[in-house]
């Protein structure tokens, strides 16, 4: 089983409070708008870390990252980008991804399709399975304190072979 932490758009603060949750898991994933480069040295010396860049990260954090990142965690087929959308209301950039990842699931190549997508941008938490595409889509919501948003929010889940389990959200209010 593999625990992970999955956050997004700290725009440059790593807020202590979340320490104890990072600590606890075995993956960070950051969604993108990290903010510097020392927020992603922080994030990889705590744990390993996933992550990709956002539209508002500088020259050095986007030559370390990339904008879209797939990779397997056990049985589990990731897609993460920044500025994702929801079902129903994904950029429309994906869409191309997205039917080659079900032409790839429906054909065995072996590459195996999309089983979680995950995204970040808009600083609102949102958990939907998609049933047109068969993936579960993840928005850890705005970790950091720049935005509109009152609460800080973070992702808590398991990745146990093929299944997704104990989600979790966690909610700092924001002072």
């Amino acid at each position: 089983m593999t625990k992970i932490v999955l956050l997004s758009d700290t725009h440059g603060l790593l807020d202590k409070r979340l320490m104890p949750y990072l600590e606890q898991c075995d993956e960070i994933w950051h969604a993108g708008d990290i903010g510097s480069a020392e927020i992603l040295q922080t994030l990889r010396e705590i744990k390993p870390t996933r992550a990709v860049y956002g539209n508002m990260d500088s020259g050095d954090v986007r030559y370390t990252l990339s904008e879209f990142y797939r990779f397997r965690v056990e049985e589990v087929n990731v897609l993460m980008t920044h500025i994702g959308g929801y079902p129903g209301k994904y950029n429309p950039w994906l869409l191309p991804i997205f039917r080659q990842a079900a032409e790839d699931k429906a054909s065995d190549s072996g590459k195996g399709g999309i089983d979680l997508f995950v995204c970040g941008h808009s600083h609102i938490l949102k958990v939907m399975y998609d049933k047109q595409w068969n993936f579960l889509t993840l928005n850890p919501g705005a970790a950091g304190k720049q935005g509109w948003q009152t609460v800080q929010t973070i992702l808590r889940f398991c990745v146990n072979g093929h299944e997704i389990k104990d989600l979790e959200v966690i909610e700092l209010a924001r002072n």
